[in-house]
């Protein structure tokens, strides 16, 4: 099964998250910072990231250009998982390389889902 990066600076957020995807037989690394998720892509070496947008710091969008912009990770497929539900949020993301837009709050299924959609 997929190793999944998960990046969510909330805990209780990223805990549910984890949950819900190693109950679906995901391999999960998980940090509550941007800047950390991009030495954790590189140790890693991740199948799919998931990541918020908003974030101290580094942002979501920020961290979705920095994938995009490296060679080594352009490809690397990334699912928002965000607040944000606004359809200029939604363009905004896929813009700077956002794969997959899922809005909190969301289930199991439509988290797992996303991911499959990507891998």
């Amino acid at each position: 099964m997929s190793k999944v990066l998960v990046v969510e600076d909330t805990v209780s957020e990223m805990e549910l998250i984890r949950q819900y995807l190693q109950d679906s037989g995901y391999t999960v690394i998980a940090t509550t910072d941007a800047k950390e998720a991009l030495r954790k892509i590189h140790q890693h070496q991740p199948n799919v990231i998931i990541t918020d947008l908003v974030m101290p710091g580094m942002n979501g969008l920020e961290l979705c250009r920095s994938i995009r912009k490296n060679p080594e990770t352009e490809n690397l497929p990334i699912v928002v998982c965000t607040s944000k539900n606004q359809d200029l949020d939604r363009m905004w993301a896929m813009k700077q390389g956002a794969n997959v837009y899922v809005t909190k709050p969301f289930s199991k299924e439509q988290l797992v889902r996303a991911i499959r959609s990507v891998e």
